[in-house]
């Protein structure tokens, strides 16, 4: 069947007044603070609710109901509409960013990417540092919803193999699909509460804990200060970081199911086994190199190779160091580390760990027959197994993930950015992670000097990676209007 315009139209009016209700309260937040912002986010919260208001209004007396292909145009629709309007405050004076770069900053925000356009940090007002923060917290929560209910009915990259588990196995326990969803955002405000509360205690003022905890769970990386991190300077806020960072990271259906009764083999899904193994490999090898090669000390090698590590590989990019500097192992392993991400149906970005996990089964399967032809030998994942249609859909939505990264990183070739940067421009952006490697993008670099078109290409390279890329290319297909 046609997709519906109404239906999105009117979904994307109640998602505006929701983004006008942020603006109005970033108002209070700022006449509370008197720090000089409020009337650009009471005008901005006036003139998101006016539009969607006028949404709301072209659709009145007209029935219909919201089925999965209006929920896929209505999803790709609203992460590009909805910067726009969440970057009002950031146009207006005095913060006056130009166009361009004000959307930029909201879709690095909507997308949890983490890039930023925006320097001195360390002055900039609170509300705005609080919008900017809030963007992300908004923005995860949205991308947990997408990747459980929208993209296992798509059958993309293989998520249809999380089908069974949403609409079968949790039915057992919560029989409502509004039951899972009110259950995961219980699970995601506690951990944001819970982050909030250590990072308190560990020395964070009640400010800077506040949004470091909102960015830290969402996987998302924006801070109030342009050393992130490294402002604070203290390893046991790092070790909290990892720990928050890792759980933002993890399958929120896995951590549903973990909190319910049942076997220890029932709560864990194999990916989430998979990933914090990958992650203690990792960070044990850095360490190494930090200490026999770089020169560090043991506790501060284990120290940062954790916190970058981890940083990196759930693509929240957070900063305490500039990794560049540990030398050529260093940053080729981190450029590699981008396009890991973390586990399907987290805030993380990038291909996922399912995914490899997939591409291993299928390729011990091929060995396997070159030795056995006659061997039965079926793909699986944990104690599932495949069908050739899902492993299908990974390879394709892998082989695409690499088509997009090497295009991108072509075409902020043609805008004069050197091989590193475009590399690392074009990796970031579709993996959602905000650091690079090298001087321009990398740990203390920034996206400011970017040229206009860079820009608009990196948004556009942002919410593909975070809509899975497939999501928005079937926008373009003609077959998605029949």
């Amino acid at each position: 069947m046609l997709p519906q315009i109404w239906p999105a139209i009117l979904t994307l009016g109640w998602i505006l007044f929701a983004i006008a209700a942020g603006e109005g309260v970033m108002a209070l937040f700022a006449l509370a603070t008197q720090d000089g912002h409020a009337e650009e986010f009471a005008v901005s919260a006036v003139i998101t609710a006016l539009v969607a208001g006028g949404c709301v209004l072209t659709t009145r007396g007209r029935t219909f109901e919201l089925r999965f292909r209006d929920a896929t145009l209505l999803t790709v629709v609203a992460w590009i509409v909805v910067p726009a309007f969440a970057a009002l405050p950031l146009i207006a004076e005095p913060v006056s960013l130009p166009v361009v770069d004000a959307y930029f900053e909201m879709v690095s925000g909507i997308t949890t990417t983490g890039a930023t356009v925006m320097v001195g940090l360390d002055g900039v007002a609170r509300s705005v540092l609080l919008w900017r923060s809030t963007t992300q917290w908004i923005g995860g929560i949205g991308i947990i919803g997408f990747a459980i209910v929208i993209l296992p009915f798509l059958k993309i990259g293989g998520m249809q193999l999380f089908r069974l588990e949403f609409t079968e196995r949790s039915e057992k326990s919560l029989p409502r699909m509004r039951s899972i969803a009110t259950a995961i955002v219980e699970i995601y405000v506690t951990l944001t509460a819970a982050c909030f509360v250590v990072y308190w205690m560990l020395g964070m003022t009640p400010f800077d804990a506040l949004n470091h905890a909102m960015t830290t769970i969402c996987t998302a990386g924006f801070s109030t200060h342009d050393a992130s991190f490294g402002y604070f300077d203290s390893p046991a806020l790092e070790w909290a970081a990892i720990l928050f960072m890792v759980l933002g990271a993890l399958p929120f259906l896995s951590l549903l199911r973990m909190l319910r009764a049942g076997s220890l083999q029932d709560r864990f899904d194999t990916q989430v086994t998979t990933y914090l193994a990958l992650l203690v490999i990792l960070v044990a090898v850095f360490a190494l190199w930090l200490f026999l090669a770089v020169g560090f000390p043991g506790n501060t090698a284990m120290t940062k190779a954790a916190f970058n590590v981890v940083s990196i590989a759930t693509t929240t990019g957070f900063t305490s160091s500039d990794y560049v500097l540990w030398g050529t192992f260093a940053s080729v392993w981190f450029f590699a580390l981008s396009f890991v991400g973390g586990c399907t149906g987290s805030t993380a970005g990038a291909i996922k760990i399912f995914r490899f996990k997939v591409i291993y089964a299928v390729i011990r399967q091929h060995i396997q027959r070159s030795i056995y032809p006659n061997a039965v030998a079926p793909i699986r994942y944990g104690r599932r197994v495949i069908q050739d249609e899902q492993a299908a859909s990974v390879g394709v939505f892998v082989f695409i993930y690499f088509v997009a990264f090497a295009v991108i990183a072509v075409v902020m070739a043609a805008f004069g950015m050197g091989g590193e940067t475009s590399l690392s421009i074009a990796a970031s952006a579709i993996g959602n992670i905000g650091p690079g490697i090298g001087e321009v993008v990398g740990p203390t670099g920034n996206f400011s000097s970017l040229p206009d078109g860079a820009k608009i290409v990196m948004c556009l390279a942002m919410i593909m990676g975070r809509l899975e890329i497939l999501a928005v290319l079937i926008m373009f297909m003609p077959s998605f209007y029949r």
